[in-house]
């Protein structure tokens, strides 16, 4: 009788929203700038969650990859000195995930020059660069249903796409998710720290600047999750995603060959069995220097989870239509907004009743942080690779 009535529902579309999560996955396409070794240590953790959440169906990669940090060491924006080189895309860590999840995401490395303007379609980049644009158009073109695309770095290779194949992008893009931008920037005011004085007042911006403008003034529908707000880059803000994870200790509990991927992340060695070293058991050794994140709320808002205080005071991320009523939400929202952008990349925006691009606002942004600080390492405990 209980199937009977689940066909009847579907049947007359008022299936509940949860009962309707539990049998379609959603498809996402992740644009991330990995590198190998680590650049930013939370672009290799991030691509966790792309194959751990059973709500995803990751269905490509874009490595993301500006050519200047591929150097020993690069003075990059005229402003910053960016050292820890050579490093390259992060092909090891995206075999390393597929070889530890028995998955086969197809991956391409996209153009490594910053778009000449912002209509450019990189038709001038080398071959080897042009695959990135061709994995993401032959993703939608092969879609049955609207993606997700998640940017985590520069925007170029879906400019390059869009500026190809608009239609294309119109019709089978579900929603582009920004990670970038300065939520409170404000020219008139020079700021003592470094990295809000960065091209755009962002670095993923100032990446590629032309990139981030396309699409905010496209016709796509966006949704801008900055990465810096009225305190810079590195302070929890109503209007950005930025927290802090004071202690990563929490990894010595996790699944143990997701322990040996995250320890290769931090002491990255030039090993020819970088899938073999995977299976070896040796401890993960703790860190206790701070771990900043940008990441968690697109992936909390793109797989329709919760962050919750549950009953007994605990912090958790729950798949949607796990809610009790006794669970307190910590609420975010995406903004329907106006945006003004000028070249620079220098955006405002606006609130709106209905528009086609939202912003990310979170009502207390220091008690969004006390509650990820316990609930992520939560859901990385949950993760569990396939032997």
């Amino acid at each position: 009788m209980k199937v009977l009535a689940i066909v009847f529902l579907i049947i007359i579309g008022i299936l509940p929203d949860s009962a309707m999560a539990q049998k379609e996955k959603i498809p996402v396409i992740l644009v991330t700038d990995l590198y190998y070794p680590a650049q930013d240590p939370g672009d290799n953790l991030d691509l966790i969650m792309g194959y751990a959440l059973p709500e995803i169906d990751l269905r490509a990669i874009i490595l993301d990859i500006t050519d200047e940090f591929r150097k020993d060491s690069a003075f990059v924006f005229n402003l910053i000195m960016q050292r820890g080189g050579p490093r390259e895309p992060g092909v090891i860590p995206v075999m390393q995930m597929n070889y530890l999840f028995d998955k086969a995401v197809p991956f391409a490395i996209g153009p490594m020059k910053p778009l000449d303007s912002a209509d450019d379609k990189k038709e001038n980049a080398p071959a080897f660069q042009q695959a990135g644009i061709d994995l993401l158009i032959r993703s939608l073109e092969q879609s049955n249903q609207p993606v997700h695309i998640l940017s985590f770095g520069s925007a170029r290779t879906i400019a390059a796409a869009y500026n190809r194949r608009p239609e294309l992008l119109k019709e089978k893009v579900k929603m582009i998710h920004l990670s970038a931008g300065n939520s409170a920037y404000d020219g008139s005011v020079k700021s003592e720290n470094v990295w809000d004085n960065i091209p755009g007042g962002e670095w993923n911006v100032a990446l590629d600047v032309h990139a981030f403008v396309r699409l905010l003034r496209s016709d796509l529908p966006v949704s801008v999750y900055p990465c810096a707000g009225k305190k810079g880059v590195f302070s929890p803000d109503p209007y950005n995603t930025y927290w802090k994870m004071k202690d990563i200790a929490f990894v010595r509990q996790m699944d143990p060959r997701l322990q040996r991927y995250i320890d290769d992340i931090f002491t990255p060695q030039a090993r020819i069995d970088y899938l073999g070293t995977l299976d070896q058991e040796q401890a993960f050794v703790s860190r206790k220097s701070p771990h900043h994140v940008w990441e968690t709320a697109i992936w909390i808002n793109v797989s329709g989870r919760s962050l919750v205080r549950n009953a007994a005071g605990q912090y958790r991320i729950l798949p949607a239509g796990e809610r009790k009523e006794t669970d307190t939400l910590i609420p975010y929202r995406m903004q329907p907004c106006k945006l003004q952008v000028p070249d620079s990349g220098h955006f405002t925006f606006r609130p709106a009743v209905t528009s086609d691009k939202y912003i990310y606002y979170r009502p207390d942004p220091l008690q969004n942080e006390a509650a990820l600080q316990e609930a992520l390492p939560e859901l990385y405990l949950s993760f569990k690779t396939k032997k």
